[in-house]
């Protein structure tokens, strides 16, 4: 949607006008001071692509990704994505000359040719944007700051027709909460293999090896995985290594994209010591990002053409809460151009079980969905508990994000197995009217993540007990990485987008039968045997899912 303001040739287009101004009602974000007009700002423009393009690289996506297909992990180069996107020299250059022209000096194109990095100080993108940039703080987590437009933004009719997005102006994302972190655990009858007094009843690298018949995999410089860290999310070096003496892994960073700072950041420190408490053999790299932006995180990623294969990342926010139609498309596109260049994606799904951080409301009760957990273009992890005191069968997180999508169909790959779900009587379904029947179904999988054992991590020099799909998603994404070992040991490609995998190969992962995701509320989706927006099909079983790569 668009909303053309003035006339003649000043004519400018408000682009994302979809999008309901910032007013603080909802947000956890609050408005801070103007931002200084000498503050320097990165922005990532989309530049609009021909429904052709769009077309053939959402074939190539799927043909690629298939394990049934001949094609199956004949994956592009990023130079190769751009001649599937065509986008026109002339288009290009009109959008590149008008930032110019209006003082953005330093602007980057992107290999597949359909992204801009613009950095400016912001009285320059003010001017050009029509737009006022505001410093926006977490009112959980204070020391978050991001910069946001307070109002709209603009540009001139005839630039405007040739831009999706500038983002993320618009965007608030949604923070683990606090309550999820330093948690007591539940008695449980294993025991403690970290030295660490404090990691008793949690769960630590030994629990998940056994939960998940963790082994080794074949050991290669041509893999790799990483974890993404947005604004704030710091790692100390010292915490990881204390945690890996503690807990007898080899855990480290062996590259950070974007910059780090010793401070101890508890989601960072998450990711890291438990991506490699499942793939310590796997080389990690930690990608920062300073202003939240996913967009800029994907352009960063899909631009590197020796990015990391799989890719964890622990962010997300409702669809419908502060996310253009524009944003959420770019967004999808950007993941595409992931899968066809053979990059693995998984998103956690979010720890407010059906009602996101808007919540359920109360007069009309409507759940909403995460994104980017409900694109169907990603992997989405769900969380799970231990059902009993001992290491076995699991049961729901009942915080755990799952659901049907408002924004997106379901595609082919879940058609089944979402028709099998809603014609289960156990499934309980709860009422039409709060969720979109015809959406595309998340989470995909699942890991342990919830607070009756949470996790224990080292952070700030302390171990303490962490818990939230931000802590299942690292645990899969590692699986996976290791299954990629396999792969390119027998020298094939690796498995790139995992979603036609996972839903072709149901019985390698450990069914998630009870429970549901109502964060201890009144509504949520039940898990029953087989797929469910609970659970997914259930978490991962390495041993099993060995056979199959």
């Amino acid at each position: 949607m668009v909303v053309v303001l003035g006339i003649g040739a000043q004519s400018r287009v408000q682009l994302e006008s979809d999008v309901s101004h910032y007013n603080g009602d909802r947000s956890s974000w609050v408005k801070g001071a103007r931002a200084g007009r000498d503050e320097q700002l990165d922005l990532t423009l989309q530049i609009r692509i021909d429904q052709q393009g769009l077309d053939d690289l959402e074939r190539i996506f799927w043909d690629v990704s298939d394990p049934k297909s001949v094609n199956y992990g004949a994956h592009r180069t990023p130079e190769q994505v751009g001649r599937i996107l065509d986008v026109p020299n002339s288009r290009i250059n009109m959008v590149r000359q008008f930032f110019f022209d209006q003082g953005v000096s330093n602007i980057k194109l992107s290999p597949q040719r359909d992204m801009l990095t613009l950095s400016a100080k912001i009285h320059v993108f003010e001017k050009a944007l029509e737009t006022e940039l505001y410093h926006f703080s977490h009112s959980e987590w204070p020391l978050m700051n991001i910069i946001r437009s307070a109002t709209s933004y603009s540009l001139p009719e005839e630039i405007a027709n040739e831009v999706i997005i500038v983002g993320e102006l618009l965007q608030f994302p949604n923070l683990k909460r606090k309550s999820l972190t330093n948690l007591d655990a539940s008695e449980a009858s294993w025991t403690n293999d970290c030295e660490a007094a404090a990691c008793k009843n949690h769960v630590t690298p030994g629990v998940l090896n056994k939960a998940y018949s963790l082994s080794g995999s074949p050991i290669s410089l041509k893999n790799s995985m990483s974890v993404s860290e947005f604004q704030g999310q710091y790692f100390k070096t010292k915490d990881i290594e204390l945690f890996g003496t503690s807990c007898h892994r080899d855990v480290e960073v062996d590259e950070v994209i974007g910059g780090n700072q010793e401070k101890a950041g508890v989601e960072a420190e998450l990711d890291i010591e438990y991506i490699r408490a499942v793939a310590p053999e796997i080389r990690l790299t930690v990608i920062y990002s300073a202003q939240y932006s996913l967009l800029n995180w994907c352009n960063k990623i899909v631009s590197n053409a020796s990015s990391p294969l799989v890719h964890s990342v622990s962010y997300g926010n409702d669809e419908a809460q502060q996310t253009s139609r524009a944003y959420i498309l770019s967004c999808n596109t950007a993941f595409q151009k992931a899968g066809a260049q053979g990059l693995s994606i998984l998103f956690a799904s979010g720890d407010q079980g059906v009602c996101g951080r808007e919540g359920c409301g109360r007069a009309k009760i409507i759940f909403h969905p995460d994104f980017p957990a409900a694109s169907p273009y990603i992997t989405a992890v769900g969380g799970t508990d231990f059902l009993g005191t001992d290491i076995g069968e699991e049961t729901t997180w009942r915080s755990g994000g799952g659901g049907f999508s408002d924004n997106f169909p379901i595609p082919s790959f879940q058609t089944a197995v979402v028709a099998a779900y809603k014609a289960n009587p156990d499934a309980k379904l709860p009422a039409q009217t709060m969720w979109n029947n015809t959406g595309r179904g998340y989470p995909d999988v699942a890991a342990l993540g919830g607070e009756k054992n949470p996790y224990c991590i080292c952070t700030n020099g302390r171990f303490a007990g962490v818990a939230g799909t931000s802590a299942s998603c690292p645990v899969v994404a590692g699986v996976f990485a290791k299954l990629n070992g396999i792969r390119i040991s027998n020298g094939k490609s690796p498995m790139g987008y995992l979603n036609p995998f996972i839903y072709q190969n149901p019985t390698a992962f450990n069914d998630v039968t009870t429970g549901r995701n109502d964060d201890g509320k009144s509504h949520g989706f039940t898990a029953v045997k087989g797929w469910d927006p609970a659970t997914g099909f259930g978490t991962p079983n390495y041993a099993a899912l060995a056979k199959l790569v």
